[in-house]
């Protein structure tokens, strides 16, 4: 498959990205790219140009993933790409009263379901 849809994994946990980078390439659809520094972050969205970004939003190394999202949306270049926030901090009552949105961006709990998580990025990405 030639157009592939690009995804980047942005989440301090090496290995989680890891896990949802080889999740969603297996199943041949999708490019995917992981950055583990939140500081590295926006330069990896514009350099990699993804057509949809999943994003942590607790990040320890100095830029939580709500800031980065509106970094992003406030960037001329990339304020239309997608995200989907991936959060631990929510509980399931938390999650429903928010009908899965979080400041005008969907959101996905930890640990993440991987059957939600495709769902999500099919919705998106098609």
């Amino acid at each position: 498959m030639k157009n592939k849809k690009k995804i980047l994994v942005v989440d301090d946990e090496k290995e989680f990205t890891t896990l949802i980078k080889a999740n969603l390439e297996v199943r041949g659809k999708y490019e995917v790219r992981t950055e583990n520094k939140s500081s590295r972050a926006l330069d990896a969205i514009r350099e990699f140009k993804p057509d949809l970004v999943l994003l942590d939003i607790m990040m320890p190394d100095g830029i939580d993933g709500d800031e980065i999202a509106r970094q992003v949306r406030s960037d001329e270049e990339i304020k239309n790409t997608p995200i989907i926030f991936l959060t631990a901090v929510l509980t399931e009552e938390e999650v429903a009263e928010r009908k899965g949105v979080i400041g005008g961006f969907s959101f996905i709990a930890k640990p993440v379901k991987l059957q939600e998580l495709m769902e999500h990025v099919e919705k998106i990405v098609g």
